[in-house]
């Protein structure tokens, strides 16, 4: 009797528990943290620049360093990638790869109105942010091979810049003003602005191109080695000639007081154009507007990453864009008192 009761008493605690699992959990209560609508996802861009010894990659980082500092506030983070240079940015940009680019001034006027390498194509949805440092049409040559004047280059062996940089197209402007062509009078190099100092000092080339801010890094391997360096003016009358020709160009100096070791006892005269900062219409308003506003804003701290940045102004940056301002842009603009 004893063993039934028994046994009948597991079965019923057995049954027992069947039944509870059976029966459905309650749900977890939803903490009211966790139903809050999720935070926005954070934008990427990037900046495309250049060489990584030139002046555009500090200044895409300087941009990057200070829009970055208010990331969350605007959901938004900013990279930094080298480039061949102002025609591979321009290009970039306007296929989507890239999002902003720093690109020479005039590189910019010929890609809006389609001449040069955009010849026929007008870039008509490319847009202008802010232009940047001054950027000097360098040339540079060895003492030793008699270089004094562009017109002198001929039968050369001249670095003229990497197809797609900034410099080729000044170099070629320069060339055509001394009726040199580069294809049969002279021995044209067509490599990175960052490999002519070594060739240079070795032997390997007579002279190089290079349009950049000042000072520069580069310049100043050129100049520091055994090989005797000048930088070569650019004379009165062919600047003239030229800036008339060319809405871009102005008259412009090469300082000598970075470069102790450099021939000339004097600053060159010589042409520059502008860097400039540029994007596609079809970047959204409050992502341009971001980092032209904090790039203003900071600028005082922005000045203080390169020295090509020293004299810049919030006036002198509104200076050489030749495609129309991005509304982002023209937004904070018109906000400040900076335009209409």
């Amino acid at each position: 009797m004893r063993m039934l009761v028994a046994l009948l008493s597991v079965m019923l605690l057995m049954a027992g528990c069947n039944a509870e699992e059976k029966q459905p959990r309650p749900e977890p209560a939803v903490k009211k943290a966790e139903a809050r609508t999720a935070p926005p996802a954070v934008t990427y861009v990037t900046i495309g620049t250049g060489g990584v010894s030139g002046v555009y990659y500090p200044t895409g980082g300087a941009i990057s360093q200070i829009v970055n500092a208010k990331r969350r506030q605007y959901n938004l983070r900013t990279t930094v990638e080298s480039t061949p240079g102002s025609v591979f940015n321009v290009n970039a940009v306007m296929s989507g790869d890239l999002q902003f680019g720093i690109v020479q001034s005039d590189r910019q006027f010929q890609a809006y109105n389609g001449t040069a390498d955009w010849l026929g194509a007008p870039q008509k949805e490319l847009r202008s942010v802010f232009s940047i440092h001054p950027e000097t049409v360098t040339l540079v040559a060895a003492v030793d091979t008699g270089i004094e004047k562009v017109a002198d280059l001929r039968g050369k062996r001249v670095n003229i810049g990497n197809p797609g940089s900034g410099q080729r197209g000044n170099a070629l402007h320069l060339l055509d003003a001394v009726d040199i062509n580069y294809e049969t009078e002279m021995q044209a190099v067509g490599i990175k602005a960052a490999q002519a100092p070594a060739m240079l000092q070795n032997g390997t080339i007579d002279a190089f191109f290079y349009t950049v801010g000042h000072p520069n890094g580069s310049i100043k391997e050129a100049v520091a080695g055994p090989r005797r360096v000048r930088f070569v003016p650019v004379e009165d009358a062919l600047v003239e000639a030229l800036v008339a020709q060319f809405p871009y160009y102005a008259q412009d100096t090469i300082p000598i007081a970075p470069y102790l070791e450099v021939a000339n006892e004097k600053d060159v005269p010589t042409i520059g154009v502008k860097a400039t900062l540029v994007t596609t219409a079809r970047l959204a308003d409050d992502i341009v507007y971001a980092v032209t506003r904090e790039t203003f804003e900071n600028l005082d701290e922005f000045k203080k990453l390169h020295p090509a940045f020293r004299s810049l102004t919030k006036e002198s940056m509104l200076q050489g864009l030749s495609a129309p301002l991005h509304p982002g842009a023209l937004k904070y603009y018109r906000e400040v008192g900076l335009k209409e």
